[in-house]
Parts: C-alpha cells; sequence; structure tokens
C-alpha cells in the first residue's frame, strides 16, 4: 500500500474532524478500536489534559482506544466524552466485567481569542469528528481542532498568523511506518528546520507595504526576546498557546518504549517552533503503537521527530486566512 503521508498510513488508525467555521473552533479524533499501546509526553508550562494519568508506565491500563485534540481551552475536553459515548455503543473498550470502558485521553489548545469564546466543542462535537473517522487522508489547515489555531503572538493576537492542523508519515525500513497529526497553535515562531526560515510567526509592528513572507514581515519571536531580557513578557504576549498532536507508528511498543516515542516526538516540535515548550504553551504530545512489528525504539523515536516536524510544517502550510490574520497557506 503506497502511502498518503498521513498518520492514517497506520493500519488501524482513523481520523475524523467536526468544527464550527463561524466560531472558529474544533476537534480531531484519532480512533483506534482495535487497541493501542498508549503513551504521552506533556512539556509545555500550560496544558489541558484528560486521561493522562492512565498512560504512565506504572498504571494498570495497557491500551487506549483513541486520543481527542480539541480547541476551546479546558471546556474542549468535553470533546472526548462524545468519543467515549461513540466507542461504547460499538462495544469498544476496557473490560471492567460490568461494562467496557472506553479509554479516551485528550488535550486542548487554547482557540477562544478568535471567533466566538462562547461556542467551544463539547461532547456532541467530539461524537461527530468519529461519526466522520476515516482511514482516509484528514484534511489539514483550517480544519478539526486547527480551525481556531494560530501562532506566533508575541505582540498578542494582533500581529499574530492564522495556522492549523497538519499531518505526515514516512516508511523507515522493514515495513515500519511512523506517522503523526499536529494541531499547532504555538507561542512562538514555526520555521523550517531545513533553512532556520521563518514559515508563520509574529509579524511586525512596522509592516507599510510589505507582503507576506518578504523581508521585515516578520519580527522574529526570539529576536524580540532579547530586547525583553530581565523584563517579563507576561504583560502584552497571548497566554493562549499550545502545541497538541499525536504520533503513532505500526511497530510493537510496551508502555515504557510509546512513552520514549512520545518524549522523542517533542523533538519535532522543538525543531520548527522558536521558542517551542515556554510556560506559555501547554505543548503535549500522544504517541499509539498499534502493530507487531520488531522494532527499535531509538530508531522508531528519531524517525518520529522527522514526521512531527512535517507535520508541523505542513499544518501552517496549509492554513488559510480569517478574522483578518493572513496565513502562510496564501502565500503558497
Amino acid at each position: 500500500m503506497s502511502l498518503s503521508n498521513a498518520i492514517t498510513d497506520i493500519e488501524g488508525v482513523r481520523v475524523g474532524h467536526a468544527h464550527d467555521d463561524v466560531a472558529l473552533t474544533g476537534c480531531t479524533v484519532i480512533l483506534c478500536e482495535g487497541g493501542a499501546v498508549g503513551g504521552v509526553d506533556q512539556r509545555g508550562g500550560a496544558p489541558g489534559t484528560r486521561e493522562t494519568d492512565a498512560l504512565h508506565p506504572v498504571h494498570l491500563v495497557e491500551r487506549v482506544h483513541g486520543v481527542m485534540l480539541a480547541g476551546g481551552s479546558a471546556f474542549g475536553l468535553d470533546a472526548a466524552t462524545g468519543a467515549v459515548r461513540y466507542l461504547e455503543e460499538r462495544g469498544v473498550g476496557f473490560d471492567v466485567r460490568v461494562a467496557r470502558v472506553p479509554i479516551v485521553p485528550a488535550a486542548i489548545l487554547f482557540d477562544l481569542g478568535l471567533g466566538r469564546a462562547d461556542v467551544r466543542p463539547d461532547a456532541a462535537m467530539g461524537y461527530r469528528a468519529c461519526e466522520a473517522a476515516s482511514d482516509r487522508r484528514p484534511a489539514e489547515g483550517n480544519a478539526g481542532a486547527g480551525m481556531g489555531a494560530t501562532v506566533g503572538k508575541i505582540f498578542g493576537m494582533g500581529q499574530a498568523m492564522k495556522s492549523g492542523i497538519g499531518t505526515a508519515s514516512m516508511e523507515i525500513g522493514g515495513g515500519i511506518r511512523v506517522g503523526a497529526i499536529v494541531a499547532v497553535n504555538a507561542f512562538g515562531d514555526v520555521v523550517d528546520p531545513r533553512n532556520g526560515a521563518i514559515v508563520a510567526g509574529a509579524r511586525s509592528k512596522q509592516l507599510g507595504p510589505l507582503r507576506l513572507g518578504a523581508p521585515g514581515f516578520f519580527a522574529d519571536t526570539l529576536e524580540v526576546m532579547r530586547t525583553l531580557a530581565g523584563r517579563t513578557i507576561l504583560g502584552f504576549a497571548s497566554r493562549g498557546n499550545t502545541v497538541i498532536g499525536v504520533v503513532a507508528t505500526n511497530a510493537r511498543l510496551n508502555k515504557e518504549h510509546a512513552t520514549k516515542l512520545a518524549q522523542m516526538g517533542q523533538n519535532g516540535v522543538a525543531r520548527t517552533i522558536r521558542p517551542a515548550h515556554t510556560m506559555l504553551d501547554g505543548d503535549t504530545m500522544f504517541a499509539l503503537a498499534l502493530g507487531e512489528k520488531e522494532a527499535d525504539v531509538n530508531i522508531v523515536g528519531a524517525f518520529a521527530a522527522e514526521v512531527v516536524a512535517e507535520a508541523v510544517l505542513n499544518a501552517v502550510r496549509s492554513a488559510k486566512p480569517v478574522a483578518g490574520l493572513p496565513a502562510a497557506g496564501a502565500a503558497e
């Protein structure tokens, strides 16, 4: 089977989006009804998550049945309830004898500053995302959890750019595949690691007639931060940021190795987002291992970083302008 450069290239993974394109919020579910060994790595200082403790290597539950990524800040965690209901109706879940309990960890991003703050992903939207799930290549950019995503917010939303959700995959040899899907709502700039160029990020306050991507168009968040050394940025920078995603593989991994896979996948965030993992971000990466192919987690993890980086770039390059915010996709 040829690859479609998506997380759905991992057999057993289905992805579904649901969103409100007026309120500019949404959710994305990654379903693995047959069960997957799960792991998680949380690095940003402002996370919003559900059921991540269950993924700890020393805890009882071995397998998860889906992951929910959602906008809406903490309100959006309710979208996972819809996925739990969808899976329970289909007899999917951890067998506790009197019932089957679907295990659906979740993470949210803050998109309340764009569109309508009083409309957020809820259980009904999460259920619709499950109904829409398929093994086809999922939409990127302004879709699902990426509907209200933005990047480059050191000057606040006024100088930010539109971002979105992206996916990628690769075969790394021996039939082993690794895929990722990432909703990119970062405080920092997104850069191409091949040349260090900013792809999307904070815009200069002195734009004048500059066109998108022209010299001087980007403020360069790191350079702005250099001028603020010894001071705080909390007074004007946006506090509503995070990058959330899932990396999946058809390799056979235990819970410890799935956790390491999530950790190494975060390296893709660090390569493409400058700066990453700040106290203003809630960066969270899940890992899913669905297969029976023997593989060294060090090798799988190394390429997990590669596909996460590509998914981040695809997220911003697929985004389209909304609410007065430009997007890198408009220049492509």
